[in-house]
């Protein structure tokens, strides 16, 4: 069995940073106590498809055909196989199943040459690994699906989703995710992608934002503010649950006190902190009263 070594987070991912946004003791649980969580079907077929989409892009773009891509399918899928055999319990007893998974995975990417025609576009990046650091010394990372780059010098960031796209009044979750992207971009690069979109294999949508600066200055001061939240949580212990609707969909319920359970041990030291320091005005306050 593997060996998991339980040690403090030293840098911010764009799902860590939704994790911790959602729920505290969730980020606990992934991040220090790194407890397993069940493959899911979706979550695996986003695996698969994301990786078809990629590996499209190897052909020569005359050959970049929608069969093609629908016949990558089951040989993504045996590539993933190979390096997760568990995966295969999904599927272990219906073989029926399996074939409507593979089928509702090709309908996905059939979906993508609807909203994008891959034999136009010629990706200057694909699953592309990203990290900096920000001179307050924090450390963000993350895989970009996608970058564009136009012969004029314009970055486009794009991300896959195959899910459906929220609506507008929920956007921002997705959208976060982008600027984090961006902010990163423009701190290796010196260069504000011209353009976040997202493309929503789901539904068939496209949600696209055209970020600047100040948006990305904003999105810094967040992460800060975050880690800083993150950092304190650390030190002390004090990983609070955020119940939510999410919860539901939750793999510790058996671990969170809102269903009853207990969290295992907290496995790094804590920090007590040190009473904040007190101002004159707190002091003549406490000697009037």
């Amino acid at each position: 069995m593997e060996t998991r070594v339980a040690s403090p987070p030293n840098s911010l991912s764009p799902s860590r940073a939704s994790d911790f946004m959602q729920c505290p003791l969730l980020y606990r649980f992934r991040v220090i106590d790194k407890l397993p969580e069940k493959p899911s079907p979706a979550a695996t077929r986003g695996t698969v498809v994301h990786a078809v989409l990629e590996r499209l892009f190897d052909a020569p773009a005359e050959q970049r055909s929608l069969p093609r891509a629908r016949s990558l399918v089951a040989g993504e899928w045996e590539r993933l196989l190979a390096r997760r055999p568990e995966l295969r319990e999904l599927f272990a007893e219906d073989g029926a199943e399996l074939a409507r998974w593979l089928a509702e995975a090709e309908s996905l990417v059939e979906r993508w040459f609807a909203l994008e025609d891959p034999s136009r576009l010629e990706p200057a990046e694909r699953e592309l690994f990203v990290e900096t650091k920000l001179e307050s010394g924090l450390r963000l990372r993350g895989i970009i699906d996608r970058v564009d780059v136009a012969p004029t010098g314009e970055v486009r960031i794009v991300d896959y989703k195959t899910g459906k796209a929220p609506p507008p009044q929920f956007s921002d979750g997705p959208l976060f995710q982008m600027k984090f992207y961006a902010l990163v971009v423009w701190r290796l690069r010196g260069v504000v992608p011209r353009r976040l979109q997202l493309v929503f294999l789901g539904s068939g949508d496209v949600l696209t934002y055209d970020p600047d600066e100040s948006d990305l200055l904003r999105v810094e001061r967040k992460l800060l503010a975050l880690w800083e939240a993150i950092t304190r949580a650390t030190e002390t212990g004090d990983w609070r649950p955020s119940p939510g609707k999410l919860c539901n969909w939750c793999d510790h319920q058996a671990h969170c006190p809102e269903f009853g359970g207990s969290p295992p041990p907290y496995p790094l030291t804590v920090q007590p902190r040190l009473p904040e320091p007190r101002t004159e005005g707190s002091e003549e306050a406490e000697a009037e009263a």
